[in-house]
Order: structure tokens, then C-alpha cells, then sequence
């Protein structure tokens, strides 16, 4: 491995939270932010879309969230790139950056009736500036983990995903409280604003501690030899290795993009309108699932630095293609708070298992010179591709088939794309031994 002679001090357990907390900020401020969005959806829908058809105003709203997603790519590779030739901590300074500035522009964006047209075009531009930010963000963040030890890289970079559980909980709790105390009227007209400046509290406090951080051993000890082999990049190693290297990854962040954005951030829309069930209880719900992946994330992150990586998340693979429509359909059945709970917390339990080891998975696929632009698009073209329109999917499948179980198959089909990707990954990584 590139680096692995370069001695390393050993870390303190004040040096590993500051790493920890330093690192996943930037994605809880990312995901409370999207998940906010997503849990509001039906009124962000009527300040800046308002239409006559309700159900277009709110497909628009999930579109908006959605059309964000396509600057990930664009975001991943520009600053993917910069982690790699400037280091890690200028990457992650610079995503929270812009993060912190998508956020202020959804906080104080005046409504359709104050400005018009020019309502829902800054909300877009406000999207895609955070899609752009965002798509650096894992990348730089996992790599920034992982490139503190060889040891312990599962349980590290777990904390990516356990951040991710940390703000699902603060997003579904400020939906449920605000569902609770606030009338409707005060709801549409400023509360639905108050997560986005609770977010915005959270912004200044990473790019602090991220301006302060020290590089990555790992990258120090590599810098000069990126340099060189970027130079011959074209002539040391296959460009087919790593396109394969590339696909593979996002067939990997398949299951875990479309979990989340179909059994986290569609669900409260989701009980609210196909099941009928009261808002603050569907967002209180999603409290236990991102409890339980904040809970279990590290622990399955930790356990894949002990039994491996792959037995972990392949088994949840087939659990959850085998699993999620007849949980579904259970709760189509009975359409309860007992069902709703079963589910989440099923949800939860195969979220943290899978996604707990899959960033250390996925940054020992690529070499250091390249580990943050290939986590970065690996990432962002997954959760593009197949997460980032989950919701708009979902909603038209239910929409044109009128089979209210449709977000089922969608959930299913990413575990078996998964599954084989883990498989051809397992089968990649014991290619090399057996040829000995």
C-alpha cells in the first residue's frame, strides 16, 4: 500500500474525536439540511411552487430536491480532485463553505407571493450550489478517516453514516415538534424556516475546527509520489482498472443511497399520504431509525475491521432484497404506529450494517493518489443516479401504476445491484491470493 512505510504517531483519544467530529460535521450538516427539505416538501411545495394540482406542487418541490443531485457529480470531481493534489483538510474547508451558503439562502428566501418567479429559480440555484458542495464532501471526509489508520479504518469511517443517524433524529424531530406546536398557518408561513438556521448554527462550528485541522500523514507521505504517478498516470496502470474500479463502487452505494432516500426521507411523506397517518407521528418514527443507525453504525464499522467488510454488508444485501416488500406490504396492511415502527427499525438495523463498512470498503478500492476524486464520484453518481430521485421515482411509480407498494421493488432492485457489486469485489480482492 502507498505509504504504509511512512511511521506514523500513535493517536490520542482527544486526536480521534477531533478527527471523528471534524470529519462527519460536514455530513450531518448535509444530510439534517436535505432531510429538512425532504420532511417539508409539501410546504416548500406551496410558498415556492404554488400550482393548482397539489400533487404537481409537490412533485415539483421533490424535483427541485432532486435536479440538486446532478451538480454532485460536477462537485465531486472538482473538488475530489482538489483534496487530492491540495490535501484533504482544503477540500473539506472549502464543501462547508459553500454548504453554509446553500443553507442561508433557503433560511431567508422570500416566498413565491413576495417575489415571484424568482422564488423557486433561487431556491434551485440554493440546491445546486449545495448538490456541488456536497459532492466532495464524503470523498474528502472518508479519506480524511481512513488516512489515520490501518487498523482501525471501519470503525472510523463509520462515522460518516452514524453522522447521517444523528441528523435524521434532529431532522425528524424538528418536523415532529413543529408538526406539533405550531398551527398550520404559522407552520407554512416561518416555521418550516427554523431547521435551516438551527443548521446554519452548525456551519460555523466545522469550518472552524476544519480550518484548524493537520493533513493526513498518510497524504503527506504521498504527496510527491501522487505527483509523479499523475504525471504517468496514462502508462503505470490500466484506464479499464479503474473505470471497473469506479462502477463497481457505485453499484456498492446502490442499497445504501436508496435505503436512506426511500426508507428515511420518503417515509413521512410516504405514511402521510398513502397511509393516511398523522405527520408528527411519521416523523417521529424516523427518530428511531436514525437512532439506531447513529447507535449501530460504529459498531458494525468496528466489527468489519474484526470479520470483514464484505460478509457483513453482503448478508444484509440479501436480507433486505428478501425483506422490504413484505415489510411493506405489512404495513399497507396495517397501517399503524406498530408497523410504522417495525419497519423503521428494521430500516435502521440493515442501514447501519450495511453502510457502517461501506466507506472503508470503498476507499481501500482506490489508491491513495486518487482515493478522494474516486470516492467523491463513486458517491455522487450512485447517489445521483439512484438516490437523489428516489423520491420523485417512488411518488410516479405509485402515481402511474397506482400500486402504493412500488418504493418496495425500487429498494429491492438496489440490494440485488449491490449484492453482485460486493460479490465481484469479494471475488477481485481474492483473485490476487489465489493466483499465489
Amino acid at each position: 500500500m502507498e505509504g504504509a512505510g511512512s511511521a506514523k504517531p500513535p493517536l490520542t483519544r482527544a486526536m480521534v474525536r477531533r478527527i471523528v467530529f471534524s470529519s462527519s460535521i460536514g455530513n450531518a450538516l448535509e444530510w439534517f439540511d436535505f432531510l429538512v427539505y425532504g420532511y417539508f416538501a409539501p410546504v416548500i411545495a406551496k410558498q415556492f411552487f404554488p400550482v393548482h394540482d397539489e400533487w404537481l406542487s409537490t412533485l415539483l418541490a421533490i424535483g427541485t430536491f432532486g435536479i440538486s443531485f446532478l451538480m454532485r457529480p460536477l462537485g465531486a470531481i472538482v473538488l475530489g480532485m482538489y483534496g487530492d493534489r491540495q490535501g484533504r483538510k482544503a477540500a473539506l474547508t472549502l464543501a462547508i463553505a459553500l454548504m453554509m451558503t446553500g443553507t442561508l439562502a433557503m433560511a431567508v428566501m422570500p416566498p413565491y407571493a413576495t417575489i415571484g418567479l424568482a422564488a423557486p429559480l433561487l431556491v434551485l440555484l440554493a440546491r445546486l450550489v449545495q448538490g456541488f458542495a456536497v459532492g466532495g464532501e464524503f470523498g474528502s471526509a472518508t479519506a480524511f478517516m481512513v488516512e489515520h489508520s490501518s487498523t482501525r479504518r471501519g470503525y472510523y469511517a463509520s462515522w460518516q453514516f452514524a453522522s447521517q443517524g444523528a441528523a435524521a433524529i434532529l431532522a425528524a424531530a424538528f418536523g415532529s415538534l413543529l408538526a406539533l406546536w405550531l398551527p398550520p398557518a404559522a407552520l407554512a408561513s416561518w416555521g418550516w424556516r427554523v431547521p435551516f438556521f438551527f443548521g446554519l448554527v452548525l456551519g460555523p462550528v466545522g469550518y472552524y475546527i476544519r480550518s484548524h485541522l493537520d493533513e493526513t500523514p498518510e497524504f503527506l507521505a504521498n504527496r510527491e509520489a501522487m505527483s509523479a504517478q499523475r504525471a504517468v498516470a496514462g502508462t503505470n496502470e490500466p484506464a479499464g482498472r479503474r473505470g471497473l474500479d469506479l462502477l463497481l463502487a457505485v453499484g456498492i452505494v446502490a442499497q445504501s443511497t436508496v435505503g436512506v432516500y426511500i426508507l428515511q426521507l420518503y417515509m413521512p411523506l410516504y405514511a402521510v399520504k398513502q397511509l393516511h397517518m398523522a405527520a408528527a407521528t411519521s416523523f417521529g418514527v424516523v427518530v428511531l431509525n436514525g437512532g439506531l443507525q447513529f447507535a449501530l453504525s460504529p459498531v458494525m464499522g468496528a466489527l468489519s475491521d474484526r470479520i470483514g467488510r464484505l460478509r457483513i454488508m453482503l448478508t444484509t444485501s440479501i436480507l433486505l432484497a428478501a425483506l422490504t416488500y413484505p415489510m411493506f406490504a405489512l404495513l399497507k396492511a396495517h397501517p399503524t404506529l406498530g408497523w410504522l415502527l417495525v419497519l423503521q427499525g428494521a430500516a435502521g438495523i440493515f442501514k447501519a450494517a450495511y453502510s457502517g463498512p461501506m466507506p472503508a470498503l470503498m476507499s481501500e478500492i482506490f489508491p491513495v493518489r486518487m482515493r478522494s476524486a474516486g470516492l467523491s464520484i463513486a458517491y455522487s453518481l450512485g447517489v445521483t443516479l439512484l438516490g437523489g430521485f428516489a423520491p420523485t421515482i417512488a411518488e410516479l411509480l405509485i402515481h402511474w401504476t397506482g400500486d402504493t407498494l412500488a418504493p418496495a421493488y425500487y429498494v429491492s432492485l438496489a440490494a440485488v445491484v449491490s449484492g453482485i457489486s460486493l460479490s465481484i469485489v469479494g471475488w477481485r480482492m481474492r483473485k490476487p491470493l489465489l493466483a499465489h
